[in-house]
C-alpha cells in the first residue's frame, strides 16, 4: 500500500485479528465452546426467516425490542433508554469515542489490557494514553486515582474482568476514579458473567454516576459470538450521543432478530457458564502445579507463563493441533477455557513441552 494516499497513521499498520486456523483445538479467542441447542437454533432460524420477509425494508434503526430485553436482562431497574446496542461491544466502544473523543481528547487505559484500545483511539483520532496496572495485574484506587489525576482523561476505561490477565477492579476502585474523572468513565465487563460469586458488577453505581458507562457483550458467556451483538447501560444522554455518532440502520434486521431470540433464552444459551468457570478454576490450580506463573482470573480464559521463549510453546502446541493466544506481557500466554476434551488436549501437549523442558 506505499503508493496509496493512506492518511497519516495508518502507514505500516496491521489489521487486527487474532489467527484463525483450522485445527482440532480452538483456545484462542474466548469463546463459549458450546453451541446452541437444536431447540434455540430453530427458534433463531424461524426468526431469521421472519426478518427476511420483510429484508426490502430497512430495520427499527432504534432497536427497540431488543434493547427492551437486554435491558429486563440486566435489570437494576434498567430501561430502554439506558441501553444502546451495536455490532459487538468493538462497535459500542467506536460509538462512544466517536462521541466523547476525537481530536485533541485522550483515553486512558491500564495496561495491559485489550489489544483493541489503541486501535479505537487511533480510528477516532483520540490519543491514546496508558498507566500500569500493579505487578499482579490488579488496579486499585490510589494506583487508578494518580493517574487520571496526572493525565486528566477525557475518556477512562476500565476492563474487568480484564482481558488477557483475567483479573476483577474492585469496585471502590471505580468509585475513586469516578470521583476524579473529568470526563466519562467506561467500564468495560465483557467477561462479567464469568466471574466469581460475589465479585460485584459497575452497574449497582449508575444511579449516581451520569458520566459511567458499563459495557457488554453476548458474544461470550451467550455463546453469541457469531451474533455480533454488543450493548452498554448507562444514564439516557449518553445513549442519546451514541444514536447521533452511530450510522443508519447500523444494526441489520437478522441480528436485532436472533439476538432477541437468544435474550429469550438466556439461561439456556448460558447453561454452560458455571461448568466454564469450574473448569477455569480447576486449570488455575493444575497450570500452577507445573510450577508456572498464573493469574488468578475471573474470565473464561487464563493467562500463564513466564517462557523464555513464548512464541516456541505456542508454536508446540499448534503442531499438536491445539491454538491458543500469544498475547499480553512478554513470556505470558492466554488460553480459553474449552470443554473437558479440549482442556485435557492442552493439557497432554503442554505437559509434553515441559517435559522436554520448554520453559
Amino acid at each position: 500500500m506505499a503508493d496509496l494516499p493512506l492518511r497519516p497513521g495508518l502507514e505500516g499498520e496491521q489489521p487486527y485479528g487474532a489467527p484463525q486456523l483450522d485445527v482440532p483445538v480452538l483456545l484462542n479467542v474466548n469463546e463459549n465452546p458450546y453451541p446452541p441447542s437444536d431447540r434455540v437454533l430453530d427458534q433463531i432460524a424461524t426468526a431469521a426467516a421472519e426478518a427476511a420477509s420483510g429484508m426490502n425494508r430497512y430495520p427499527d434503526r432504534e432497536a427497540t425490542a431488543l434493547r427492551e430485553r437486554l435491558a429486563a436482562y440486566l435489570g437494576h431497574d434498567l430501561t430502554r433508554d439506558q441501553i444502546w446496542a451495536a455490532n459487538g461491544s468493538n462497535e459500542v466502544m467506536t460509538h462512544l469515542l466517536q462521541a466523547f473523543g476525537g481530536p485533541g481528547r485522550t483515553m486512558l487505559s491500564f495496561t495491559p489490557t485489550y489489544s483493541m484500545y489503541p486501535e479505537y483511539a487511533r480510528n477516532t483520532f483520540t490519543d491514546y494514553l496508558t498507566a500500569p496496572r500493579a505487578d499482579d495485574f490488579t488496579l486499585d484506587p490510589e494506583r487508578a486515582v494518580a493517574a487520571v489525576e496526572q493525565h486528566r482523561p477525557d475518556v477512562v476505561v476500565i476492563t474487568t474482568p480484564n482481558n488477557p490477565t483475567g483479573t476483577a477492579t474492585p469496585l471502590a476502585t471505580i468509585e475513586a476514579v469516578l470521583a476524579v474523572a473529568p470526563g466519562m468513565v467506561v467500564v468495560d465487563e465483557a467477561y462479567q458473567e464469568f466471574v466469581r460469586p460475589g465479585t460485584p458488577t459497575a452497574l449497582e453505581l449508575l444511579p449516581e454516576h451520569p458520566r459511567l458507562v458499563v459495557s457488554r457483550t453476548m458474544s461470550k458467556a451467550f455463546a453469541f459470538a457469531g451474533g455480533r451483538l454488543g450493548y452498554l447501560a448507562a444514564a439516557p444522554a449518553v445513549v442519546d450521543a451514541c444514536r447521533i455518532v452511530r450510522l443508519p440502520y447500523h444494526l441489520s434486521a437478522v441480528t436485532q432478530a436472533v439476538a432477541s431470540v437468544a435474550l429469550d433464552n438466556a439461561a439456556e444459551m448460558m447453561a454452560h457458564v458455571a461448568a466454564l468457570r469450574a473448569g477455569r478454576d480447576e486449570l488455575v490450580d493444575w497450570l500452577t502445579g507445573q510450577g508456572l506463573e498464573v493469574a488468578p482470573s475471573d474470565a473464561n480464559f487464563v493467562l500463564f507463563g513466564r517462557f523464555a521463549d513464548r512464541h516456541a510453546v505456542w508454536q508446540g502446541l499448534l503442531d499438536d493441533g491445539v491454538l491458543i493466544r500469544e498475547t499480553g506481557p512478554a513470556g505470558m500466554l492466554r488460553v480459553s477455557i474449552g470443554t473437558p476434551e479440549e482442556i485435557d488436549a492442552f493439557k497432554e501437549s503442554l505437559t509434553g513441552q515441559l517435559k522436554k523442558g520448554v520453559r
